[in-house]
């Protein structure tokens, strides 16, 4: 089969690799559909996730069409089904309180002391995300095995919903709704949105549906910000203003209510901290770039919340720890547990309460999918979200 395939920093391919094949009794073998590339995807286009190996099967949003299962799948050939990125048992300590993305199970034994060492407990298991989180093969790809299919798909039963509307229910469109819930949304709230990315856009839909009266987006790609207004959202373009003296302005002095950093650990600008971050990632010297975080942090008013469903990935040096404790600040952060918010959010769709296709900018033939990495890592303000298809003929083709 056709996938594609990471070969190091900037080094994407489409490969020939094996077909899948059933590994134990609770896979299924999905033929994809669609397929997505993610904005944690360039990540490790950049070289910044470790423990990557040179043709590693990329993508983590993927949904199609299930062609084999295993004797315990509770799928059935010929359903069609989104995935959740996250791989989830379903019956561990942590899966028992819906906190699938901490599951105990899913990462291969023999992977799990990787994530001990570097954060004090083996990381869940992925797709398409490193050997840290398991060394599962990826859905950029025209097949792919999923493990404990009995509790991750979701069974797309409508036929007449196309795949675009549901297919960032793989994790874009939970995790932006996972990281407003983990603001604490009150009626009335100010909430400000570092990063305008699709996790950020949803985002941004979602707090106002959670309740916020305003929501602040801040970018510096016009188009991005262009789509945030699409929901109501005021805006703050980085090159233009200085965040903190315009959130400052338009709060009355306060500070947002609640904040979300959507941006991580690739954070762009000419800003003095975020050059110094560069040059050490640069000299090995350090990983992340954390502007964004310590921006959040300073400008959150006293006794506010801050979200961070951004990815990090290192040890990081300058954060404002004692501004997080004098402040009073609560902060969450976490993959997102995609299987307790993927009911939900399919009625909310299927009702039409949720745009979900909005950010689409590009669809792509799977052979196009070097190319799309390249164009959403060069051209992020016209390449707002890419949509790989399996089997469309090559040349990219705008929505």
């Amino acid at each position: 089969m056709k996938a594609i395939t990471w070969h190091g920093k900037h080094d994407v391919r489409c490969d020939t690799v094996d077909d899948p094949a059933i590994v134990n009794p609770r896979d299924a073998i999905i033929r994809v559909t669609s397929t997505a590339i993610c904005g944690s995807d360039l990540h490790l286009y950049d070289g910044y996730i470790p423990t990557m190996q040179k043709g590693d099967i990329l993508g983590h949003e993927f949904m199609g069409e299930v062609v084999e299962v295993g004797p315990k799948s509770s799928l059935k050939t010929g359903q069609r089904v989104v995935v959740p990125f996250t791989i989830s048992c379903g019956s561990c300590y942590h899966c028992s309180k819906t906190q699938y993305s901490a599951c105990e199970n899913a990462n291969p034994a023999d992977n799990q002391d990787i994530g001990r060492e570097g954060y004090g407990h083996p990381m869940p298991g992925l797709f398409g995300y490193s050997h840290m989180t398991g060394g599962y093969a990826g859905g950029q790809a025209e097949y792919v095995r999923v493990p404990f299919s009995d509790v991750g798909p979701l069974v797309i039963p409508d036929e007449s919903i196309p795949d675009d509307k549901v297919l960032f229910l793989s994790d874009i469109l939970p995790t932006g709704w996972m990281a407003a819930e983990n603001a604490e949304i009150e009626p009335g709230d100010t909430v400000a949105v570092w990063g305008c990315g699709p996790v950020g856009l949803f985002a941004v839909q979602s707090a106002f549906l959670m309740g916020a009266e305003r929501v602040i987006a801040i970018d510096h790609f016009p188009r991005r910000l262009e789509l945030a207004r699409k929901f109501g959202a005021e805006t703050v373009n980085f090159e233009e203003s200085k965040v903190y003296e315009a959130l400052m302005e338009m709060t009355g002095g306060i500070g947002p209510d609640a904040a979300i950093d959507c941006v991580g650990l690739e954070a762009h600008g000419a800003f003095a901290d975020n050059i110094i971050d560069q040059i050490k990632a640069s000299t090995f010297l350090g990983t992340d770039r954390i502007h964004a975080i310590r921006q959040v942090i300073l400008a959150t008013r006293k006794g506010g919340r801050v979200s961070m469903p951004a990815v990090y990935g290192g040890f990081v040096d300058k954060f404002p720890l004692g501004a997080l404790m004098e402040k009073g600040l609560t902060l969450k952060t976490g993959q997102t547990h995609v299987q307790r918010y993927l009911q939900p959010l399919y009625a909310a769709i299927a009702e039409d309460k949720i745009d979900s296709t909005f950010l689409i900018s590009h669809r792509m033939a799977l052979e196009d999918g070097p190319l799309g990495y390249q164009k959403f890592h060069d051209e992020q303000d016209s390449y707002t979200k890419i949509v790989l298809k399996p089997g469309q003929a090559a040349g990219a083709t705008a929505a």
